[in-house]
């Protein structure tokens, strides 16, 4: 259905291009923001411009940041032996707040997707080598568990492995809080495969 107003409608297909965001909980929104007042839309529009206008990413890692090179890169108290490489700027923020990744990090920018013309060339797998120095002795492979993770992560693991540097994959198996019943064989054998000693 089309609403009456051009403006209405055009903030409802803007908001319904936002990943995860449908065409109702776009409405959703936009009714949301007409009951706002003014200022409260004006101070999120200015958000969002000085989002667009402030964040870019590190010249070193390509996490987002307002500094360059970011606060991760610049850390004294980072363990610059140790680089864990992940899909995109938000793994790096679930990562952090577990507070066990005491290294550096790596943003390659997606991973390999052949049937999405995805190739080595669109990541930033060049960028990641070149950082591969001396002082580097492990790399943290933490991609999604799916079959373009998996792709990159064997990518890069074979690119790597002749430079002798330790490389570890993160462990894969059975959330916390979950039934064995409910999980999926694949999930479940790799959890059998990653078992630790107590």
């Amino acid at each position: 259905m089309k609403y009456s107003s051009d403006a209405v409608e055009k903030a409802i297909h803007e908001l319904s291009k936002l990943p995860g965001v449908g065409r109702k909980s776009a409405q959703r929104h936009v009714f949301y923001l007409l009951k706002q007042s003014e200022n409260d839309v004006q101070q999120l529009a200015d958000a969002l411009l000085e989002l667009k206008s402030k964040v870019r990413n590190c010249s070193v890692c390509f996490n987002i940041t307002e500094n360059d090179p970011c606060p991760i890169c610049t850390s004294e108290k980072r363990d610059r032996s140790v680089i864990c490489v992940v899909e995109e700027a938000n793994d790096v923020l679930a990562l952090e707040k577990t507070g066990e990744c005491r290294g550096l990090y790596h943003v390659l920018g997606g991973a390999l997707s052949p049937l999405d013309g995805i190739g080595p060339d669109d990541l930033r797998v060049k960028e990641l080598l070149q950082r591969l120095t001396e002082e580097v002795k492990e790399i943290i492979i933490a991609t999604n568990p799916n079959t373009e993770g998996e792709a990159t992560a064997l990518y890069l693991a074979k690119l790597i492995k002749p430079m002798n540097i330790k490389i570890s994959r993160i462990a894969r198996g059975i959330p916390v809080g979950a039934d064995l019943e409910y999980a999926d064989e694949i999930t479940l054998a790799r959890a059998i495969e990653g078992r630790l000693e107590y």
